[in-house]
């Protein structure tokens, strides 16, 4: 037998009917979640977790990007002074304040529930980011509704929440995940503002509480990563303005009242911050971050199809049946719903492809679009039946490939076969096996749904056990045990060779980033004092120590590998004994 479903055009939801058991218990159990939007957002919910929690409390914090916006947030614990954002005495003026802000609450929350040390904890910085994925998944299932069935929002949702990309940034304390999820409040409010007005329903009609969202939204973006949210939903206007010739219907979102919202909740920041630090913030975070990725910044720069060659590792497992639905895509490309969906993809990921500066999380924001598109495709039983066929075998081939890498580098970094990983690894092997041989084109999310459980599988044994057990590629996190070990109270430290923010973060706030002549002398200045000096820099810090008369001993010596320079590390921990 075979599910026959309504097949609604996009932008016109229908529930299915005449839907038969498919005879799987994958199946049924989407059955049984999708009677009610309750069930579907508990189910998700629940998803979401499995997904993103393993690794969550337990990898080490990150270089660069996320020991540095951590730190920048612990010192506005440790300051009180929540207007101005700094990286010890450096201002770090790169984005707004939104994100510090959040974390700080997860912090000063955590503190206040009595949890010790909850300022060295990196997993309380994260929870914004954890709030912020599983959040952007169920509205992937709100923004879904407006366009396909409960069955196909579920779908989509689960396809965006199994997405690889989205499993690293929920687990890293930075901007991205947040955005993601005022990308699709926005994007979710305005689709809905739009196909009321394809339909022809009353310009009253509308609730108040679409413009409400769209609008707090934008706000919200902004205060959390700049202007980027207004690319998104600025590019998509300008696009159905073009097609439709028009664009009466954003008298729909109420422009004038929104806009004035918008400022309501936006200036009291951007108007502290310019009282405290003038043009600064702005000449940083636009000309020296935003307008700076025009060119190829801190060397991430790559040429255009970069990230339609990284979409089939970012967005799996959703990738192959993604490829697979964009004929059928093309082809519904007049229909409001593909035409509205194709304004919030196509136009955005061209500037990105255009634009020098490549990183795989900046197209994120696009990836609910392209699982709404590929469900709808889905839904209509057109996937394509031609050669793109052939990129089934992918929902086993990353399985396969990342088992492969992570049982082979655990065993090359750390000299031990991390037998516990072994298990998960299996089990995602056989899912990822299971997707490509049942893929038929009628039933098509069988091979989604196991493919999903691969996901689940495979997010355990690398971030739940892999990545924890590799603790020389975080030697921040050996430092910083190795200090908390120490018989003194108040050890300062200094670094010199190595001084990764991640440092700063474990190592705190004061620890003095040097080089190996200033190490010495910091360490001659008092007691309970210590030089963190990797191997290249000893020479200077031996001759230094020489000329001033120190004696030291070393305490620990600590081997591990630089993620963010790509090389590997040995930091010797030095304590004075006086000096002569």
């Amino acid at each position: 037998m075979v599910e026959t479903y309504a097949r609604p055009r996009f932008g016109e939801p229908r529930e299915p009917k005449n839907l038969v058991n498919p005879g799987n218990r994958l199946a049924r159990l989407l059955d049984v979640v999708t009677v009610s939007h309750v069930r579907a957002v508990a189910f998700l919910l629940v998803c979401g977790l499995l997904l993103f929690l393993p690794g969550f409390f337990t990898i080490p914090p990150v270089d660069r990007d996320e020991a540095r916006f951590a730190q920048a947030t612990k010192q506005m614990v440790e300051t009180g002074d929540y207007v101005d954002i700094r990286f010890q005495d450096d201002v770090r003026y790169k984005k707004p304040v939104g994100i510090y802000w959040l974390q700080s609450a997860a912090v000063e929350t955590a503190s206040a529930l009595g949890l010790p040390r909850a300022q060295l904890r990196i997993w309380i910085y994260r929870i914004p980011s954890l709030i912020g994925a599983i959040g952007a998944v169920l509205l992937t299932y709100w923004t879904g509704l407006a366009f396909v069935t409960r069955r196909g929002a579920v779908l989509a949702a689960l396809m965006l929440g199994c997405s690889v990309l989205l499993g690293v940034e929920a687990r890293l304390a930075k901007t991205d995940a947040m955005l993601l999820l005022t990308v699709v409040a926005a994007m979710g409010a305005l689709a809905r503002v739009y196909l009321s007005w394809q339909r022809g329903e009353d310009p009253e009609r509308p609730p108040w509480s679409w413009p409400a969202i769209f609008w707090t939204a934008l706000a919200a973006g902004v205060l959390i990563k700049g202007p980027l949210i207004l690319m998104f939903a600025g590019l998509a206007i300008v696009a159905l303005a073009i097609v439709d010739r028009g664009a009466s219907w954003l008298w729909r979102l109420r422009p004038l009242w929104g806009l004035m919202w918008m400022l309501v909740l936006v200036l009291p920041w951007f108007i502290l911050i310019t009282l405290r630090a003038g043009e600064t913030f702005f000449t940083d975070s636009v000309g020296g971050d935003m307008l700076s990725k025009l060119a190829a910044q801190e060397s991430h720069g790559a040429p255009p199809g970069v990230y339609l060659l990284l979409f089939w590792i970012t967005f799996w497992p959703g990738a192959p049946l993604a490829a697979m639905a964009a004929p059928a895509v093309w082809r519904a490309r007049r229909e409001p719903g593909a035409q509205f969906l194709l304004a919030w993809l196509v136009p955005s990921w061209i500037v990105f492809e255009a634009v020098l500066t490549k990183l795989p999380h900046y197209v994120l924001p696009l990836y609910p679009a392209i699982a709404i598109l590929t469900v709808g495709a889905l839904e209509r039983r057109v996937l394509s039946r031609g050669w793109l066929r052939r990129g089934a075998a992918w929902w086993f081939g990353i399985p396969a490939i990342t088992s492969l890498v992570a049982v082979i580098g655990a065993i090359t970094v750390t000299r031990q076969p991390v037998f516990l990983a072994w298990p998960f690894v299996a089990a995602a092997l056989i899912f990822g096996l299971f997707a490509w041989w049942l893929y038929e084109d009628g039933r098509a999310e069988r091979s989604l749904l196991n493919a999903a459980v691969s996901a689940m599988f495979l997010a355990f044994a690398v971030y739940g056990v892999v990545l924890p057990a590799l603790t020389p590629l975080f030697p921040s996190a050996e430092i910083a045990r190795a200090l908390r070990n120490v018989v003194c109270v108040g050890p300062k430290a200094a670094a010199a060779g190595f001084q990764e923010p991640s440092l700063v973060f474990m190592a705190g706030t004061g620890t003095l980033l040097t080089d190996g002549s200033g190490a010495a002398d910091f360490l001659s200045q008092g007691t309970c004092r210590f030089a963190l000096v990797e191997q290249r820099s000893e020479r200077s810090f031996v001759q230094r120590a020489e000329a001033i008369g120190l004696r030291y001993n070393v305490a620990k010596r600590i081997d591990g590998y630089n993620i963010s320079q790509g090389r590997p590390v040995t930091i010797s921990i030095f304590r004075s004994e006086g000096t002569e």
